[in-house]
């Protein structure tokens, strides 16, 4: 199957935590069938709570992984590889070491209690769409049923800057 995956990260050295994670992603996959495609890193600001404290921009990046994995079982070795990195879960939109989330799988719809594909809010960010446009431009968003490159020129992306 067909993954589309967001990579973040805002605390520490994220480039080097974002590349080290998909050389992560590449030998956790590389177990089950591999082929991992990344964007640029892009430069974006903090989406924060009103009343949270200011956050360094964040580093984001997008991959598209081919794998055998299930929806679930992916998304259990994502948070191990978070977790590797040092990623604790406190508060929702808090600073990260390293943040993975699905974004697609194919052209289908999964919904459970802990995950739902596509990602709820990815239409919405900016940080998401553009650098998964520069990899995967043609995918139809399942619900939506636009490209994703038609769904990154109709938000604002000026402060989306590719490194």
């Amino acid at each position: 199957m067909k993954y589309a995956i967001a990579l973040g990260s805002n605390l520490g050295d994220s480039r080097s935590i974002l590349e080290s994670a998909l050389s992560r992603l590449e030998g956790v996959i590389a177990r089950t069938r591999s082929a991992v495609q990344a964007s640029s890193w892009y430069q974006t600001k903090a989406v924060t709570l009103p009343n949270s404290p200011p956050q360094p921009d964040y580093l984001n990046g997008c991959a598209i992984l081919e794998t055998d994995l299930e929806p679930l079982e992916l998304l259990a070795k994502l948070q191990h590889i978070e977790s590797e990195f040092g990623r604790v879960r406190q508060q929702k939109w808090d600073a990260r070491t390293l943040d993975l989330d699905i974004l697609l799988f194919e052209d289908g719809i999964f919904h459970s209690q802990m995950l739902n594909i596509p990602h709820p809010r990815m239409s919405d960010r900016a940080f998401v769409l553009v650098p998964l446009a520069e990899i995967a431009p043609d995918w139809q968003h399942p619900v939506l049923h636009r490209s994703i490159l038609e769904l990154a020129r109709s938000i604002d992306a000026s402060d989306v800057r590719k490194l």
